[in-house]
């Protein structure tokens, strides 16, 4: 059976809306709204450039002690 879509109740379906990255990476998608700013992307992403960010993990569990010691007291 094959049904009509209603009218005049979808959004307006764009099929080159563009998209620009913090970085300043600029890319065309299909979407519902014709522009969109966005944090990160695969030319910024560490899972796809493979350049992890390395925390101080140590430094932040001092701190974190630290912060628990002064409300013990």
């Amino acid at each position: 059976m094959i049904r009509n879509m209603k009218k005049d109740i979808h959004p307006k379906y764009y099929n080159d809306s563009k998209v620009k990255c913090s970085c300043g990476h600029l890319f065309t998608i299909n979407s519902t709204k014709e522009y969109m700013e966005i944090e990160t992307c695969s030319k910024c992403h560490p899972f796809y450039t493979g350049q992890e960010k390395k925390l101080d993990h140590v430094g932040r569990v001092e701190q974190f002690r630290k912060r628990m010691a002064k409300k013990k007291k």
